[in-house]
């Protein structure tokens, strides 16, 4: 029995003034993606293509382990889009075989009145034919389960981006900003001889 499960989260995050742009800081998709998720959980695989591995998940009777690979493009100006590029699912070899997850989501730096916000979105959806021990269940009870906890995992994703990006990129910026100030245009470097 094929079911689909769905949970999209947005988000909009002050950005406190820093020496260097936050748009430098999202240019950079390891130090992102370690922000958005424990380090140790996380593997590069390519360019800018990593796999996470995600803490193992309850759904009714089931325990689940997605590893989850993605890709993360940023453009010129810090727009930042992942995209899920594969899934596996450890556990369950019968849903392994049978399960789609697409994964979109962006961020986006957006400067207003000297403000920067970082202004963005996931959506999530899933799609997996369920073992035959789960057909009895009432299709209602298993997607009210199934899209709470993709909610769930959302929610634990924007939480940590709320929290963790900016104290990471605020750490990178006084490591990034240079040690001196230029001296004053206007000050000669030296005195008159």
């Amino acid at each position: 029995m094929q079911t689909q499960f769905f949970a999209s989260q947005s988000v909009v995050i002050d950005v406190p003034a820093q020496t260097v742009p936050i748009q430098h800081y999202l240019r950079q998709p390891q130090r992102l993606v370690h922000a958005l998720t424990d380090p140790s959980r996380v593997k590069l695989i390519g360019p800018d293509c990593f796999r996470l591995t995600m803490r193992p998940l309850s759904f009714m009777m089931l325990s689940l382990q997605p590893t989850v690979d993605l890709q993360v493009e940023v453009a010129a100006d810090g727009r930042v889009k992942l995209r899920s590029v594969g899934c596996e699912i450890r556990g369950v070899e019968y849903i392994n075989q049978r399960f789609q997850f697409d994964l979109i989501g962006y961020l986006n730096p957006v400067c207003e009145q000297g403000q920067t916000r970082l202004v963005g979105q996931a959506d999530l959806k899933v799609k997996v034919d369920l073992p035959p021990p789960l057909w009895f269940t009432p299709k209602s009870l298993l997607e009210t389960t199934g899209n709470g906890l993709l909610k769930s995992v959302l929610l634990t994703v924007k939480q940590r981006l709320m929290h963790q990006l900016l104290l990471d990129y605020c750490a990178w910026a006084n490591e990034t900003a240079p040690a001196e100030l230029p001296l004053s245009p206007a000050l000669p470097a030296h005195p008159p001889v």
